[in-house]
C-alpha cells in the first residue's frame, strides 16, 4: 500500500473508530488496513492511535495529524479533479462549522440542499459554541456571527443579528412595557447563564451605552431554556434575533426597547485563502450565502 492509500486507510479508521469498518468501507483485509497504519507509526515514530479491544481513538497526535491528512487528500483530490478536466464539479469532503442553534436552525438545511445538488461532495457538519481553528481542526467553511478581527481568511458577509429583549404579550399585559432600559428594575429577568456572570444587559442612551438588567429570577445555560421560560410569560429574556424569529413572526415574543438596542451583529461565511478555496468550497459559499442571505433578511 503506498503512502497515500496508507493516509485514506488512517482516515478511514479515525472517521469510522474501527479498523474492520474502515477495511470494508476501502475494500480491504483488516490486516492490510492494520498493517498499513502500523507502517505510518513507524515511520512517524509515534503512536497515532489508542487500540483497545472495544474502540480505537485518537491520540492528541493522531488528531492533528488527521487535520493535515484530511487538508492533503483533498488537495490531491482537487489536483486530480482538475488534470482530468473535472473541477467545475465540486466533489470531496467539505467541513462546516457554526454554532450548535444557528447551525441547527440555518446551516444543517443548507447542507444539505447543498449534497442534494452535488452528489460526488462528502459533508461534515461541526455544530460548536466556541472559536473554532479552521486550519487545526481540519474545517473548510465557518460561520461567524461576530465582528472579524483581522486574519488571513476571506470572509463574505451574509447578514447581521440583533441582540433583543422580549417577552410574551401574556407577560407585558399583566406587568407592563418597559419603555427605557431604566425601568427593567421591576421586571422579572430571565438570564442565558454565561451572561448572566458579569455581563449586564446593555443598551445605547442618546451617545452613551448603559448596562442594566432585571431581577434575575431564573439563570440557565440553555438558549432554548431560557426562550421556553419567557413563552411560559416568566419573564424577559435578551437573545440574538434569529434566535426567536419564529417566534416573533407568529406573535408569541414581542420585542422591548428596541430604540435602545446596541449595534447588530454581522454574520460572515469565512474561509482560507489560495488553495484551500478549491471547488467545493468555492461553491457552498455561493450556494450558502444567497439562502443564508435570505433567511437572516
Amino acid at each position: 500500500m503506498d503512502r497515500i492509500d496508507a493516509f485514506r486507510a488512517f482516515v478511514a479508521v479515525a472517521d469510522l473508530q474501527g479498523f474492520g469498518a474502515a477495511a470494508r468501507r476501502l475494500g480491504l483485509s483488516p490486516p492490510a488496513v492494520t498493517r498499513a497504519i502500523a507502517a505510518l507509526e513507524t515511520r512517524l515514530g509515534c503512536r497515532l492511535l489508542h487500540r483497545t479491544t472495544r474502540r480505537v481513538r485518537l491520540t492528541d497526535t493522531g488528531e492533528r495529524y488527521l487535520a493535515d491528512i484530511r487538508r492533503i487528500l483533498g488537495e490531491i483530490d482537487d489536483a486530480e479533479a482538475s488534470a482530468a478536466g473535472a473541477q467545475a464539479e465540486p466533489r470531496g469532503p467539505l467541513a462546516v462549522t457554526a454554532s450548535q442553534m444557528f447551525g441547527r436552525r440555518f446551516v444543517a438545511p443548507v447542507m444539505l440542499a447543498f449534497l442534494d445538488r452535488y452528489p460526488q461532495v462528502e459533508g461534515r457538519l461541526v455544530l460548536l459554541d466556541r472559536v473554532t481553528d479552521l486550519i487545526e481542526e481540519g474545517l473548510d467553511v465557518a460561520v461567524r456571527i461576530a465582528p472579524l478581527p483581522d486574519s488571513a481568511m476571506s470572509a463574505v458577509r451574509i447578514g447581521e443579528v440583533r441582540r433583543i429583549v422580549c417577552a410574551s404579550p401574556a407577560y407585558l399585559k399583566a406587568k407592563g412595557t418597559p419603555t427605557r432600559p431604566a425601568d427593567l428594575a421591576r421586571f422579572d429577568g430571565i438570564a442565558f447563564a454565561p451572561a448572566a456572570m458579569g455581563d449586564p444587559w446593555s443598551f445605547v442612551v442618546g451617545s452613551r451605552r448603559v448596562a442594566v438588567a432585571p431581577r434575575t429570577r431564573l439563570q440557565a445555560n440553555d438558549t432554548d431554556v431560557t426562550i421556553a421560560a419567557a413563552l411560559a410569560g416568566r419573564g424577559l429574556t435578551r437573545v440574538l434575533s434569529y434566535q426567536v424569529a419564529r417566534e416573533l413572526k407568529n406573535g408569541r415574543l414581542k420585542i422591548v426597547l428596541e430604540d435602545y438596542e446596541p449595534p447588530p451583529i454581522p454574520v460572515h461565511l469565512v474561509h482560507l485563502e489560495g488553495r484551500r478555496a478549491n471547488a467545493r468550497v468555492r461553491a457552498f459559499i455561493d450556494f450558502a450565502a444567497t439562502r443564508l442571505r435570505a433567511a437572516l433578511a
